[in-house]
This record gives structure tokens, C-alpha cells and sequence, in this order.
């Protein structure tokens, strides 16, 4: 199988997976679809040397290029705290928990919803998140 094929079977495996995620970090859908496009884009130029194990490769450029985008927009942009006017399945209460989880998450630091992110949505262990964030195990569990 070719690069170019092992790249686009990853991308249609855990596309879907990777744009949940990086909208848990940055809380917005469309800077989400953004967010996994640049990552994406950064991740091919490298595919070669990540093929063997390109999820935590990825994961760590999300997180990073996420991190860097809120540095860069924290000056220019102001979101607002209206969600969009459209229905949702699972009713109010479905909507109220969303609009719970993404208010908590909003509230936090990038570095602290990226630790939030990786450990609980993501499922990793302490250990995992430390190493993709490049800090001690200690820092983990305090962040979270």
C-alpha cells in the first residue's frame, strides 16, 4: 500500500473521531473541521515516518496547533456564548448537558482542556497524556 493510500485510509477511519475531539478543544465545530484540516495538513509532509503509529502523532498536533491558535486569536476574536438556532436528537436535556460540558470546558485553560480532552474523551492513561503534552505525570493529574 502506498503513503498516499495509508494516509487517506487513516483520514476516512478517524476523521469523524478527530474533529469530536478537536471540538472539545476548541468548542467551536467549524474551528474544529479547521483545526483537524491543519493538522492534517502538517501530518502528510511527515506520513512516511508515522505510518506505523500515526494516532498519537496527530493527537499531539492537534493539541499543539490548537494551543497555538488560541494564543494567536485571544487578542482579535470574541465568541459568544449563544449556541447556533437549530435542532438537536436527544431533546433539551441533551442540549443542556452539551451546552454544560462545553461551557465547563471553555472555562479551562487550553493546556488544562487538552489534559481534560486526552485523559477523558480520548480515554488515555495518565502516563500517554504526559508524553503527548511533553510534561511529568504530576502535571497531568494536576491539570486535572
Amino acid at each position: 500500500m502506498s503513503p498516499a493510500d495509508s494516509f487517506d485510509d487513516f483520514v476516512a477511519a478517524r476523521y469523524v473521531a478527530l474533529v469530536r475531539a478537536a471540538y472539545l478543544l476548541v468548542g467551536h465545530r467549524q474551528d474544529a473541521e479547521d483545526l483537524v484540516q491543519t493538522a492534517l495538513a502538517k501530518v502528510v509532509r511527515r506520513w512516511e515516518r508515522i505510518e506505523g503509529d500515526p494516532e498519537r502523532y496527530v493527537r499531539r498536533v492537534l493539541v499543539n496547533e490548537s494551543v497555538s491558535r488560541w494564543r494567536r486569536r485571544r487578542w482579535r476574536e470574541i465568541t459568544t456564548d449563544l449556541p447556533p438556532d437549530r435542532g438537536s436528537p436527544g431533546g433539551e436535556a441533551a442540549v443542556a448537558d452539551r451546552l454544560a460540558l462545553r461551557a465547563a470546558l471553555a472555562a479551562l485553560s487550553p493546556r488544562q482542556r487538552a489534559v481534560v480532552v486526552l485523559r477523558f474523551f480520548e480515554d488515555l492513561s495518565v502516563n500517554e497524556v504526559a508524553e503527548l503534552l511533553g510534561c511529568s505525570s504530576g502535571t497531568v493529574k494536576s491539570q486535572t
